[in-house]
């Protein structure tokens, strides 16, 4: 009789090869499994941390008088060219994350521009002054100050560029990096100017109204802070936009919508963000204004955001 070559000689539960070994390796990966979970240092559990501490609310500053002062906390959201609203946020990772002795990021730290437009640790910065000017005197055109993050989880960083280099550029543009640091230096002076070139000169040392357009330029390179929108970067918050500090200008040598930034503040009524709130109701007046009028040949402009669109 043939011997046939697909015969076991063998039972199905007869142990083969190092069947020892792999038991055990099975035993320690769970073991290790089992440990990392216990300690929270699963990848999963690390940024469940730290979404959970940076994403934590922060209750802005009101402004009484419509102007901005040293020591406002605030949010800096850009206005595209299509309307679409990001603010300026801490892109940190679980890797520039530290537990011990206390929840914090760690510097430097990448920034980005986020679509989430709600206050909260990653969002917020503080007005600081750099030279000597005290806490809550109004905030003027050309006056140098800093933008500091909150205490605490985001360890009170400085938002800081310094001159484009070979070695140090923006990850996807290759543009002048800008991204938060400890140092308080020269490298985060900033300052703010108007967003149209032809009042500049007469708004200089007048003070800067909040919840406005306005362009924040950098005091050693004097290159203002730009959003990016066609390099998208894909971050533990989803996808966002890259930050630069890059002046981007028209055929008019003013600067384009990258390069325009609103410091918003809270509604006084405690009705959320006055950017929002006049966001609404422009967009009300807008929808009103289309609904009643049949001529093409008119426009509407936004107050905000300088946004037109035909009626």
């Amino acid at each position: 009789m043939a011997s046939n070559s697909y015969f076991k000689t063998y039972r199905t539960n007869v142990k083969i090869g190092n069947w020892k070994e792999e038991q055990h390796l099975e035993e320690d990966v769970r073991m290790e499994f089992l440990s990392k979970r216990e300690r929270g240092e699963l990848a999963a559990q690390k940024v469940d941390f730290l979404k959970h501490h940076i994403l934590r609310p922060v209750k802005l500053s009101v402004t009484m008088d419509g102007g901005l002062h040293i020591g406002d906390v605030v949010m800096l959201v850009n206005i595209g060219e299509q309307g679409e609203c990001c603010a300026l946020s801490i892109n940190a990772y679980v890797e520039n994350m530290v537990k011990i002795p206390s929840p914090g990021i760690i510097a430097p730290c990448g920034i980005s521009a986020g679509r989430s437009i709600q206050p909260c640790v990653r969002t917020a910065f503080i007005i600081t002054s750099v030279d000597g000017t005290p806490e809550g005197s109004t905030l003027h055109y050309e006056q140098s100050f800093a933008l500091k993050t909150t205490s605490g989880f985001a360890r009170g960083l400085y938002l800081t560029s310094d001159v484009l280099s070979f070695r140090k550029s923006a990850q996807r543009s290759r543009l002048q990096e800008v991204n938060v640091d400890e140092s308080n230096s020269f490298l985060s002076w900033w300052k703010i100017v108007h967003f149209d070139p032809q009042e500049r000169l007469e708004h200089e040392g007048l003070p800067v109204p909040a919840n406005f357009n306005v362009v924040i330029l950098h005091c050693k390179t004097n290159r203002a802070l730009a959003v990016l929108e066609h390099h998208v970067l894909g971050t533990t918050y989803g996808n966002e936009y890259e930050v630069t500090a890059h002046t981007f200008l028209d055929a008019h040598k003013a600067e384009k919508s990258n390069n325009h930034w609103i410091l918003c503040t809270s509604d006084p009524g405690g009705e959320g963000l006055v950017l929002l709130n006049r966001l609404q109701s422009e967009a009300d007046r807008m929808a009103s204004t289309q609904e009643n009028t049949d001529s093409p040949t008119e426009y509407i402009t936004c107050s905000v955001c300088n946004y037109r669109e035909d009626r």
